[in-house]
């Protein structure tokens, strides 16, 4: 604009009338403008804010839980994109206490792995500050410890076996065992179970592993599925575990694989002091797909975690809670773990405000 122009711009009053302003007026109301601005801001930096509980309640907890956290390997692209070890130090550099590690038929812990190369994974574990919160397996689905096939029930008896004397090597204390399924809905090649054939099996699977279990002084934690059709109430599970009269055979609870129907927070205090282990598994009930693929990362779902963690409180559970999830991010994984570290810290009230 030219100078003359802003010198004697015309603006509108009212009553139709109009008058010249002149840059001294100009100057003199912008600087009254600006000193309304910051009166404005002095007052908003004066007004009373809203209650730390208030404040906190919309980012993390507002008390703060002991339970360690802890992550599946099933979440890192592991063996495919990363090693054993990679996985390690990004689960400890994410900011987990534990990490839950796999067995299966191959890989770095397997019936292929050595009772020296096993104790070697807890040493690299404790080199880089990271503890082995439990081994798990999906060797239960394909053998499982009540099928109708003879050859499927003792291959998988003598896998979980194995899994056993993997953790004593490796000086890890939990094991989860998953007893026995009427049904598995993603396998085409087991023949359903009869409900009281598939608990006796369960039953007398279990004992003989409990027998190891006590000798190795290790924790057999029984899991709960809804995928498979047995042990579908906490008192169920309570009956099935009591009747071992053993503190070697205790309960793996897990918050999503009861969520279709029911609720986690309902669980923990029937369950009581015989959950050993848990998994904070995600759950939407908002979706259809009632398959491995309705699990979502933490917090992107309908499980109430206040609720949950209070419960979890009550009963005095001070264990490890471990985000199980079986797909890693194709493009950078690394945003996964980070997430469900974060997550992990808002659900348990130990977030660190930058």
């Amino acid at each position: 604009m030219p100078h003359d122009t802003m010198a004697h711009q015309e603006w509108s009053v009212p009553f139709g009338q109009t008058r010249a302003v002149s840059r001294r007026d100009a100057i003199r109301s912008g600087l009254a403008t600006l000193g309304l601005v910051a009166a404005s801001h002095a007052a908003t930096a004066s007004a009373p804010r809203p209650s730390a509980a208030v404040s906190d309640a919309l980012c993390a907890s507002p008390k703060k839980y002991s339970m360690k956290k802890s992550i599946n390997l099933w979440a890192f692209p592991y063996p495919q994109r990363m090693t054993l070890e990679e996985c390690l130090r990004l689960a400890k550099n994410a900011g987990f206490h534990g990490i839950e590690l796999n067995y299966d038929l191959d890989n770095d812990l397997s019936p292929k792995a050595t009772a020296k190369e096993l104790a070697a994974i807890r040493t690299l574990a404790d080199r880089i500050g990271i503890e082995i919160s439990g081994l798990c397996s999906f060797l239960f689905w394909p053998y499982p410890l009540s099928s109708n096939d003879p050859a499927k029930r003792g291959r998988g008896l003598e896998l979980a076996g194995k899994i056993a004397q993997a953790a004593h090597h490796m000086g890890v204390e939990n094991v989860l065992v998953v007893p026995g399924a009427v049904h598995i809905p993603w396998r085409d090649d087991h023949e359903p179970v009869r409900n009281d054939v598939c608990d006796k099996r369960a039953r007398e699977a279990v004992g003989t592993l409990a027998v190891v279990a006590e000798k190795l002084k290790l924790s057999l934690n029984i899991e709960n599925i809804f995928f498979n059709g047995y042990l579908m109430t906490p008192m169920e599970m309570n009956a099935f575990v009591d009747s071992f009269v053993s503190d070697h055979v205790r309960v793996h609870f897990d918050t999503g694989n009861i969520s279709m129907f029911q609720n986690a927070e309902h669980w923990v205090p029937i369950l009581g002091k015989r959950t050993k282990n848990i998994h904070f598994k995600e759950f939407t009930k908002k979706g259809t797909d009632y398959s491995l693929e309705t699990f979502r990362p933490l917090l992107d779902g309908t499980t109430n975690w206040p609720a949950v963690l209070e419960a979890l409180d009550a009963v005095g559970y001070e264990g490890f809670v471990t985000f199980e999830y079986f797909h890693p991010y194709p493009h950078y994984p690394e945003a996964l773990i980070y997430q469900t570290n974060d997550s992990l810290n808002r659900i348990l009230g130990t977030l660190v405000s930058s």
